[in-house]
């Protein structure tokens, strides 16, 4: 299913799970059509979270998607093809949970909602959900400063089936580990992996049925945007810059938060390379309706801090902190 398919207005009306019925009434069958449902609100949760992001009503959506999915289990009979189907979708939900936790920085949240989705996942037999959830959780511990636990999440993606059946997984997985290795510092690594990407995401059958999921995000873009965060881990400036406005041009235009990252990013690249005023006029140039989103404030605020630190009472240092407090003195 192709972004465009699926990119809808966010919401609607779950699955029913059953009605009740007379106490002595037979189970209802759950089947394809069910399923079907589920999947059409995963779609949902999908589209809402390139729209918003982080927010803790699609989290909490998820979860509510995800316990109806296996309560399905519970009060309902299914082959074992439609079991295994209805706790892939409670797993897809649950690993949306985790990711818009992970998005709004509630990483308490996000690692309680890892450990449902990975066990809901195993019982799916579903690698290519299994990828998802391992591959956040990879995420996950990077953003939390672990790179060692990052690693080892990641590797239980890459070493998944469906990322050696198809080259787009393999790469996203490459992508991922690229970014971790940038925490550590390993340059040979990160250049080493993020070439791997390049081939898998050149080699993958653009034409080849996957989830949702991974169609609605995973681009020349997100390489790039992953190829950015690896280099400006490791403190390599200009490849990161170059990375950063390849991405830029090449992301799609309803991704309003992952531009708005990137254009940070970029401008930490720039500052990173001196140049204070394209830095500032690159932070700046994040709209105020999006830097509010916590991803983008905390990363602003990071820029901010690092600016003083390296040009405090210049111009450029001047110019933002007056458009800093300005802004946010506004949108608060």
């Amino acid at each position: 299913m192709r972004r465009r398919d699926f990119i809808t207005g966010a919401g609607g009306t779950a699955a029913a799970v059953l009605a009740h019925g007379p106490a002595n009434a037979a189970p209802r069958r759950i089947g394809t059509a069910d399923i079907q449902r589920l999947e059409a609100r995963f779609a949902e949760v999908i589209a809402s979270d390139h729209r918003h992001g982080g927010r803790v009503s699609i989290e909490t959506r998820a979860v509510q998607l995800a316990d109806e999915a296996l309560a399905l289990q519970e009060h309902g009979t299914a082959s074992q093809r439609i079991r295994a189907a209805l706790y892939a979708c409670a797993a897809s939900f649950m690993s949306s949970a985790m990711w818009a936790a992970i998005d709004g920085r509630r990483f308490e949240a996000a690692l309680k909602h890892h450990q449902k989705a990975a066990s809901t996942a195993a019982m799916s037999g579903d690698s290519t959900i299994q990828f998802r959830i391992w591959s956040h959780a990879g995420s996950l511990y990077r953003h939390l400063g672990r790179p060692g636990d990052a690693l080892a999440a990641n590797d239980v993606a890459r070493s998944l089936p469906i990322a050696r059946r198809d080259p787009l997984f393999a790469s996203l997985g490459h992508a991922r580990h690229a970014a971790i290795h940038g925490l550590t510092g390993d340059t040979n690594a990160v250049h080493r992996l993020l070439g791997h990407a390049q081939e898998g995401l050149e080699r993958a059958d653009a034409a080849a049925s996957r989830p949702v999921w991974i169609t609605a995000f995973y681009d020349q873009a997100e390489l790039d945007s992953l190829a950015l965060a690896a280099h400006l881990a490791a403190g390599n400036w200009e490849n990161a810059e170059a990375h950063a406005h390849r991405c830029l041009a090449l992301r799609r235009g309803a991704m309003q938060r992952s531009h708005a990252i990137t254009t940070v990013r970029l401008a930490h690249a720039q500052l990173g390379q001196s140049a204070y005023e394209s830095a500032v006029a690159t932070a700046m140039s994040v709209p105020a309706e999006v830097s509010a989103h916590p991803r983008v404030s905390g990363m602003l605020a990071a820029f901010g801090a690092k600016l003083s630190s390296l040009a405090a009472g210049t111009g450029p240092d001047l110019t933002w902190a007056e458009y800093a407090h300005n802004t946010w003195r506004t949108t608060a």
